[in-house]
């Protein structure tokens, strides 16, 4: 029951980030693209994911999340190199010991299209932290690890 309390209570917090928590079995999860860009044949994407389980037993909520960046087609090159070429290149950033720190904010412009977006991850930590704390939770934040 509690643990409907807490995925409600992030819910109506998070309401204008796209995406919401959804219950897979047992482990409520978010995914979010963050960024996309689509230019001619090439596609960038970068994604936010977190997920939390609410262990009834122990009290306990658990929390993880990470970033994930996927680059496909013409100009996949490089992180920053828009050069022409065919290729594939995908990267992963995870959380450190504290969790992911500070806002993502990008401004670019390629072909003449500008390009930008900001996010901030730590904002939805700390929404699930709260909620926690508020319903009598301990809160665990755990860096690589499944759930």
């Amino acid at each position: 029951m509690a643990a409907e309390t807490v995925l409600k209570t992030v819910a109506e917090e998070l309401n204008d980030i796209p995406g919401t928590f959804a219950d897979k079995k047992g482990i409520f999860c978010m995914d979010t693209v963050i960024a996309e860009r689509k230019v001619l044949l090439s596609k960038q994407k970068l994604s936010y994911t977190a997920r939390f389980k609410v262990d009834e037993s122990a009290k306990e909520v658990t929390f993880t999340e990470k970033l994930t960046e996927t680059k496909a087609g013409l100009g996949a090159g490089g992180m920053d190199d828009f050069g022409s070429g065919a290729g594939f290149r995908k990267s992963r950033v995870v959380s450190g010991p504290g969790g992911l720190e500070g806002v993502i904010d990008q401004q670019s412009s390629l072909f003449g299209k500008k390009f930008d977006f900001s996010f901030n991850y730590k904002r939805v930590r700390e929404t699930v932290k709260k909620a926690a704390e508020e319903n009598g939770y301990a809160f665990t934040y755990k860096i690589w690890t499944k759930l």
